[in-house]
């Protein structure tokens, strides 16, 4: 099998789409870029293309000693067998569809991949907002099952690298909708839209990384919708281009809150939602969502207007 990263191939095509992008946004949508952020979303970029270098060994070699003791087992040439391939490509992609869904709903993965929503602008440059902290965070133990059923560690990184690729196209507002059969089955710009909303309709939906179908399975499916505009980012914005607060801004809220909180309240600040308290002080977004339904449209305005751009406390962002 060859020894390659898909994505280092993918990378220049990257550069080349965002370019073009750009060109294209220039005469028709010149609100899409923002020099300041894309600098942050470059910066995102290189700075987890870092971190994957001086963790991803470690992630490599916990993974070979634990496929050992897999369960089923493709032989030596286990690269050959050709069904293999699309069927790890689709427990992979189900296996993203549940982290996705628990960085969004666990706040001590949320913190991680907190990083990928910051921004307010939905651009391809926005697709490079990736984690730093995605070791720290444990994400990789979403990938674990799959190498105990007995599929290569190797194979596992390999489809799993498509699957990033993949999800490069859907960050886009040049792109409408797709024909009715694909929007049916595969991810697209206009289903990741809608993940990326911060308003109240839209949130915590469409975790989907290639195939759309897992949230149209699970019921967390939101189609986009021309009456409800889009507002992009978290709940409380940022309000900041500071790269390190950026990055590690809802770690430094964790810690915040685990320190004020009483005892037997301590703990839950790491697994329960992202936006939760023991004191009812800060919104889920559930709690979001609910309220919204309860007054209507009108709340959304309303909290629109309330939740200020500037630095927030840190710990109060909700997930988009």
């Amino acid at each position: 099998m060859p020894d390659f990263s898909p994505i280092d191939f993918a990378v220049p095509f990257f550069v080349v789409l965002v370019l073009i992008e750009m060109i294209w946004a220039r005469r028709r949508r010149p609100e899409s870029y923002e020099p300041r952020d894309t600098l942050t979303s470059l910066a995102f970029g290189l700075g987890s293309s870092v971190a994957g270098l001086v963790t991803g060994g470690a992630v490599l070699a916990l993974s070979l000693w634990l496929y050992q003791f897999r369960i089923f087992d493709f032989g030596d040439e286990w690269w050959s067998v050709w069904w293999a391939w699309p069927l790890c490509f689709v427990l992979d992609d189900l296996g993203y569809y549940v982290f996705h869904r628990c960085a969004h709903r666990v706040r001590w993965f949320w913190a991680s991949h907190v990083n990928h929503h910051s921004s307010q602008h939905y651009n391809l440059s926005t697709a490079l907002r990736q984690s730093w902290t995605g070791f720290f965070a444990l994400s990789f133990i979403f990938r674990i099952p799959l190498t105990l059923v007995g599929f290569h560690p190797a194979m596992i990184l390999f489809v799993g690298a498509f699957n990033l690729i993949y999800q490069f196209w859907i960050h886009t507002e040049a792109i409408g909708r797709m024909p009715r059969w694909f929007e049916a089955v595969m991810n697209t710009p206009s289903h990741h839209r809608v993940h990326h909303a911060t308003n109240p309709l839209y949130l915590d939906r469409n975790y989907a990384g290639t195939f759309i179908v897992w949230d149209r399975l699970f019921g967390t499916f939101q189609a986009e919708t021309e009456s409800e505009r889009i507002r992009y980012g978290i709940v409380r914005q940022l309000g900041t281009f500071n790269l390190l607060w950026s990055v590690f801004h809802e770690w430094v809220g964790i810690a915040q809150d685990v320190w004020r909180a009483p005892w037997r309240h301590k703990l839950p600040y790491l697994w329960r939602p992202p936006g939760w308290t023991h004191d009812g002080s800060r919104e889920t977004s559930d709690m979001i969502r609910e309220r919204w339904l309860e007054h209507g449209r009108a709340a959304s305005d309303d909290m629109e207007k309330t939740v200020p751009n500037d630095n927030p406390i840190a710990g109060q962002e909700k997930p988009a």
